[in-house]
């Protein structure tokens, strides 16, 4: 036996170890599916690897050069050929169908149905799409580029609406159309595009005339509940409804004894976004005209979903944008809100200052300011603006510029804030845009306060010869709403000791994990708890006092709080 003969074996050791790695990666790749594996690979792989082990170790117990060892081998190989072949040839003469699978899962869904029932002829012999399915696809195909030349511009979804209403119209010859949007704010249906000649299924207003333009103008603009009529009953039940004989369904409603209100057929259908439904599409034929089929109820269908996907798509967009709008402008505002607080409060002889300015994101309507006018007039003041975004900061702009301007003045307090009130209701904004103002203004002369409030920000007196604490404010008007409100004026002596104290309400309303509010009376307790401590402390000790109340729960509003203490 020569060396050659001896390590003979080798070869086949290493076509039984190939023969493994091979069964191994098919077997991956047939749990993933990538391509097609037969089990006729796996026994001509197994047979493989069985004989040439046999033959290594015919080959090794022999001392090699046996012929054995060969007879099992090549035994093996042809094992193997006689496996293969007959799957070879079969592959061979096989010719595959071709299939299309469409992109929307629904029209999938009603071809595999179709597919079963062979209705009507939908479904071609070899498999491939029908002309109804591709018909189907390139007008969703038209829906997706309509809604995504709406996603810029105000009114580019009404412009989707209007198409998608129109387009189904026209598929099922339908006299009239509509489509109708779930408000989930106010859990009314409403409709949003409308054409066509549409007899009304619901009970018209008593009092409107029935012509048809008032009837359409009424339809086109109208709202309905989410129960007591078909539209509602729709969006509610989530199913398609195809009524053929209206008079036999109580839940239409016969306005006549005009022609033109006479009920024909219907076809309503539920818009859904995995099984959530977001509005309805309803079409009518006017009554005397051939019913709607259930092949129409079909198209309705099937273009309803297409429909649905489509319009989710442009209100999802602009959400994003509205979004991005607002956190810009949330970001301008509170930039804004930074520079105008003041960067360091004055040195104020006999008087000690203390604050607290804890903004929230994305709100940006607090603010105070310091203000040594005159020797005899020390002005303090405190504003939180309603709302949030660039209007409400303007807002802030506008009464912090004008209260700057006027506090010089010999007028009173109260007078001030009328005039500034008439300032900001002259412009153009709407009632959600107004303020609540404290102004306290101090005369170290006379040792008083005089002081007025707009809105929710109260002033708090500390008697320090009491040690009781008491609300000098009155309720009234916000800044910004009633042109003619007039401010009133409220004076109270002070001393040494004495600690004035105003806030915004987001100071007190901070929530714990609970859901609890911090409270007016938790403030008050712990000012009068430390009112020896310096006005810095004392606003110190509120801020810990608040962050250990409320721990890592995030704040919804701006919290500021503003005391001065008499020395």
């Amino acid at each position: 036996m020569t060396l050659d003969d001896s390590f003979a074996y080798l070869p086949l050791i290493g076509l039984a170890i190939l023969s493994v790695v091979l069964i191994i990666l098919l077997s991956v790749i047939r749990k993933k599916s990538t391509a097609r594996v037969s089990y006729i690979h796996f026994l001509s792989l197994v047979v493989l690897f069985v004989t040439s082990i046999a033959g290594a170790v015919s080959n090794v117990s022999n001392d090699g050069g046996d012929s054995k060892a060969l007879m099992v081998f090549a035994t093996g190989v042809l094992l193997v050929g006689i496996l293969l072949l007959p799957y070879l040839l079969m592959l061979m003469t096989f010719e595959p169908k071709k299939i299309v699978k469409l992109v929307h899962p629904s029209v999938n869904k009603r071809l595999s149905e179709a597919e079963k029932q062979s209705q009507q002829g939908n479904q071609s012999t070899n498999g491939e799409m029908s002309d109804y399915d591709l018909k189907m696809l390139d007008i969703s195909r038209d829906f997706m580029i309509q809604a995504s030349n709406s996603y810029s511009g105000d009114e580019g979804q009404q412009t989707l609406l209007d198409y998608i209403n129109k387009t189904i119209e026209e598929q099922i010859k339908a006299d009239g159309a509509a489509i109708l949007m779930i408000d989930d704010f106010e859990d009314l249906i409403t409709v949003k595009s409308f054409d066509g000649d549409f007899p009304p299924p619901y009970k018209l207003p008593n009092d409107m005339p029935h012509k048809p333009i008032r009837v359409s103008t009424n339809f086109k603009f109208a709202s309905f509940p989410l129960s007591g009529n078909i539209f509602g009953e729709v969006a509610t039940s989530g199913k398609a409804e195809l009524i053929t004989n209206p008079a036999a369904d109580d839940r239409i409603y016969q306005n006549g004894p005009e022609e033109f209100l006479e009920c024909g057929s219907y076809i309503i259908v539920p818009m859904k976004i995995k099984d959530v439904v977001i509005g309805i599409t309803a079409f009518a034929r006017k009554h005397g005209a051939p019913v709607f089929t259930e092949d129409e109820l079909k198209i309705a269908t099937t273009l309803s979903d297409f429909a649905a996907a489509s319009i989710r798509s442009v209100v999802t967009v602009k959400d994003i944008i509205e979004t991005s709008k607002l956190t810009k402008e949330t970001e301008i505002s509170s930039h804004i809100q930074d520079i105008l607080r003041p960067a360091k409060l004055p040195v104020i002889p006999g008087i000690q200052v203390g604050t607290i300015w804890n903004p929230a994101e994305g709100v940006c309507g607090d603010y105070y300011d310091v203000l040594v006018s005159r020797k005899d007039r020390i002005s303090f003041i405190l504003s939180d603006v309603a709302g949030k975004g660039i209007n409400s900061t303007i807002v802030m702009v506008m009464i912090r510029a004008m209260l700057r301007l006027v506090v010089n003045t010999k007028q009173s307090a109260g007078k001030i804030l009328t005039w500034v009130n008439k300032g900001v209701t002259s412009e153009s904004f709407s009632t959600d845009h107004f303020g609540s103002v404290a102004l306290i203004n101090y005369n170290p002369e006379t040792q008083e306060i005089e002081f007025a409030t707009g809105g929710n920000s109260p002033v708090f007196y500390y008697d320090s010869q009491a040690n009781v604490i008491k609300q000098l404010s009155e309720p009234s008007e916000p800044i910004g709403v009633e042109k003619t409100m007039e401010y009133k004026d409220f004076v109270q002596k002070v001393k040494s000791g004495d600690i004035i104290v105003t806030y915004t309400d987001g100071l007190v309303e901070t929530l714990n994990d609970k859901g609890q509010q911090y409270t007016k009376e938790s403030l008050l307790r712990v000012i009068s708890e430390n009112h020896n401590a310096s006005s810095k402390d004392i606003a110190k000790i509120v801020k810990d006092d608040i962050k250990k109340f409320s721990g890592s729960v995030a704040q919804h509003d701006d919290e500021t709080l503003l005391l001065f203490k008499i020395q």
